[in-house]
């Protein structure tokens, strides 16, 4: 890295350290926001006459407790949904365009919540998702940050990926002020005005393309830059306007990797080649399994969290309050949690490829077994939620927090890094914004499980509950029959997958 950038470098990285970790994945405080919407009475009048405000008569407001469901579903499917089509407009469009898109959505949402009312609450429907893909586009123009840092650039996607989980903690921070007297309205004006630190940085501290990987000499970027995109491109080499498309989407897609787990070179897993071969395997289909089940558990338990506490904690609105804090504070901490399971994988891959080297093994083989625990970790973790979430004890809910943040924050970057080791590295991009999108589809079933909930069963989620404990059980076949696959690859190289 040349001197004379670094400065600029460190500048980027830690504004959009800063950026990722106050706007990007706020979705997920949604608990602490709908703690307040309560407070500000939206959609009570979904609740049953005259027991409005009643402690004993929470329980008949399960249509209020519905509706938010409902605007969780929506926006926690846009989240993952829209990661393939945001993928091609950053690709497209490059940095600056993207950016602008995401400010527009942010700003736009921010300023509904501010100035809608109880009156007004179904706006919500349009304003949860659009803050969801502002925010997921803020995510990606960051990842490429690490590009800036060479052999960092894992460990610093990585990083931004944690602080993307841990910034759930911004709505329990707009709680915590609503509880101190400061308005809902003021709280998300203050977010809006952000959009003019988002347009700076933008415009400064950001590239109009993308950043390159590897980091050509020379490099510079931002305002103060007088070097086009295209002679950026031709430091790196790409031959046509056509083909720099397709290479920078390929890029794009290597950002989402966990520490030092690069894109695996030609030779690491022949088969199967092209894409549709790939997402037809049994592989895929499994992978897809193992993620949709473990994601919809996560969106399922903080979509219903605050009518789970109301429900434990009799109406009691204080200790509601108390334990959604003490949630929302947990989450803060994913970005601890992130790097973990790179290492993990990282140390593990590198163990079994000098082994292989040893035995003369595939390399490939290697670094596929290197997932295995990884994989089994993720579902270990996500059965031990499970379970504490389904026991019907308050204070046994902070070890559901833990496990829960622990797991989600293993769960995305193993998805990612499973992905570019078990499949050819030219089909990632597509791969993972198909994968992302199928297990946002299936995670919609958290709807109609809250319906169930709420209405047949009549409050008492205990069958729903042992039904999925079940469920997760199936995530295990995942690391098994991977590392069945590996075995039988080891012994006899020649056998088909």
């Amino acid at each position: 890295m040349p001197a004379q950038g670094l400065p600029l470098h460190v500048a980027t990285l830690l504004t959009g350290l800063l950026e990722c970790l106050g706007f990007a994945g706020v979705l997920f405080g949604w608990a602490s926001l709908v703690f307040v919407f309560k407070k500000e009475h939206y959609f009570e009048e979904l609740c049953e006459p005259g027991l409005t405000g009643n402690a004993t008569g929470v329980e008949d407001c399960k249509a209020q407790d519905e509706r938010f469901s409902l605007i969780f579903t929506l926006a926690s499917f846009m989240n993952n949904f829209m990661t393939f089509p945001t993928g091609f407009i950053f690709d497209r469009f490059k940095t600056t365009v993207a950016r602008l898109i995401a400010i527009f959505l942010y700003t736009s949402a921010t300023l509904i919540i501010a100035f809608i009312s109880a009156g007004s609450a179904m706006l919500l429907f349009l304003a949860m998702p659009m803050l969801t893909v502002g925010g997921i586009l803020f995510l990606m123009t960051n990842l490429q940050v690490g590009n800036l840092f060479g052999k960092h650039r894992s460990t610093i996607i990585t990083l931004y990926n944690g602080a993307f989980d841990s910034s759930s903690a911004v709505f329990l921070i707009v709680k915590l002020l609503y509880e101190k007297g400061i308005s809902l309205r003021a709280s998300f004006i203050f977010l809006s005005v952000c959009s003019v630190w988002h347009i700076v940085r933008t415009f400064f501290l950001m590239p109009r393309g993308h950043i390159p990987y590897p980091l050509p000499p020379n490099y510079s970027y931002g305002l103060c830059s007088g070097i086009g995109i295209r002679e950026k491109k031709g430091a790196l080499g790409l031959a046509s306007e056509g083909t720099a498309a397709s290479k920078e989407l390929d890029l794009q897609a290597k950002e989402f990797l966990p520490p030092k787990e690069e894109i695996p070179g030609p030779g690491q897993l022949e088969e199967p080649r092209s894409f549709k071969s790939s997402v037809l395997s049994r592989r895929f289909a499994w992978h897809l399994v193992w993620l949709s089940v473990i994601q919809t558990w996560h969106y399922l338990f903080i979509g219903t969290l605050n009518s789970l506490l109301t429900n434990l904690a009799s109406g009691d609105r204080e200790l509601v309050s108390s334990y959604t804090n003490a949630f929302a504070i947990t989450q803060f901490f994913g970005m601890l949690c992130a790097p973990w399971n790179g290492l993990l994988m990282d140390q593990l891959k590198q163990k079994y490829q000098k082994e292989a080297r040893k035995t003369g093994s595939s390399a490939s083989i290697a670094a596929l077994f290197a997932a295995v625990p990884s994989l089994a970790l993720t579902s270990l973790l996500c059965l031990g939620f499970a379970i504490c979430a389904s026991v019907p004890v308050l204070p046994l809910q902070y070890g559901t927090f833990v496990l829960q943040v622990i797991s989600r924050s293993f769960l995305y970057g193993g998805n990612a890094a499973f992905l570019t080791i078990a499949f050819p590295s030219e089909h990632f991009g597509k791969l993972y914004g198909l994968v992302m999108a199928l297990s946002a589809i299936v995670s919609l079933l958290q709807f109609p499980i809250f319906i169930l909930i709420k209405g047949p069963l009549q409050n008492d989620p205990f069958y729903v509950n042992v039904m999925l404990v079940l469920i997760t059980l199936l995530t295990f076949v995942h690391p098994v029959l991977v590392y069945r696959d590996c075995r039988q690859k080891a012994t006899a190289p020649a056998t088909t997958f």
